[in-house]
């Protein structure tokens, strides 16, 4: 298999890592794409890099773009000039369609991703749309290159992308804000700001596997924890008063109807 990469930021190279460390492509056959030569020395471990948009890139079974979106129009004029027919491409610009990108691209087999940040250390997920073109054997090269980042998770319907990318795409950030609010309360409250840090962080990660391995729902778990009258209940009572819930459901329908926006669908 032979990969070119168009963008190497931290997604662009967290595939180009991936890919080496599972195998999935030979260094010689790992073209990386970077705007500037200040990237070929961090990057040349994974593969062969250039700051052209040439005609090797016709050489590939799949074409990865992931330049910022802003930036598709130069690099959609360079790129439709050397695509040749059967390639796969596969775009992670958030907000860009398929059909918008078959038509900056001249270009048929498009598939159009939304990974995470968690994708830098292999242990994001991401979400997928593929054109009606795509044929089985493309479709599953996609997702086992896509796993290895991760999990992968196929859409039949393009347009769920949108809240995918409200709730996966951005959700991250929404983590790290709980995260910072918690130690910041528990420092308040007297604890040592890497006391409080470690509390939270490692809570959030036992909680995780907590609920990953056990046989209940998310309600279950939250009553097994909650006493009546007790410390968890009394937090809970000032999160149904503020609208906890109806906050986050209000911030991810936002989310949501933004991302719907910069696609134009």
């Amino acid at each position: 298999m032979k990969i070119s990469i168009v963008g190497c930021g931290n997604m662009g190279q967290a595939y180009a890592r991936s890919f080496r460390k599972y195998g999935l492509v030979k260094a010689e056959d790992l073209l990386l794409v970077v705007r500037s030569e200040g990237r070929r020395s961090q990057l040349q471990a994974y593969g062969r890099v250039t700051t052209e948009i040439s005609a090797a890139i016709g050489a590939s079974d799949l074409v990865i773009v992931s330049v910022k979106p802003q930036d598709l129009g130069g690099v959609a004029t360079a790129l439709a000039r050397v695509l040749q027919p059967g390639q796969v491409v596969l775009s992670i610009m958030a907000g860009i369609t398929i059909a918008r990108l078959q038509g900056a691209l001249q270009h048929s087999t498009i598939v159009r991703a939304m990974p995470n940040s968690p994708a830098q250390i292999g242990m994001g997920i991401t979400a997928y749309a593929t054109g009606t073109e795509l044929n089985m054997r493309q479709t599953l090269m996609v997702e086992q290159l896509l796993n290895s980042t991760g999990r992968a998770v196929h859409l039949a319907d393009e347009a769920m992308l949108d809240p995918v990318t409200a709730l996966s795409g951005s959700g991250p950030a929404y983590f790290f804000h709980i995260v910072r609010t918690l130690v910041q309360s528990g420092t308040r409250l007297g604890l040592e700001p890497h006391v409080a840090s470690a509390l939270v962080k490692q809570t959030m990660l036992g909680s995780y596997h907590l609920m990953e391995h056990a046989d209940q729902t998310p309600d279950e778990l939250i009553k097994a924890v909650m006493s009546k009258g007790g410390t968890t209940e009394a937090a809970f009572n000032v999160f149904r008063e503020e609208d906890l819930a109806g906050v986050l459901d209000r911030a991810l329908v936002a989310a949501s109807a933004r991302a719907k926006e910069l696609s134009g669908s």
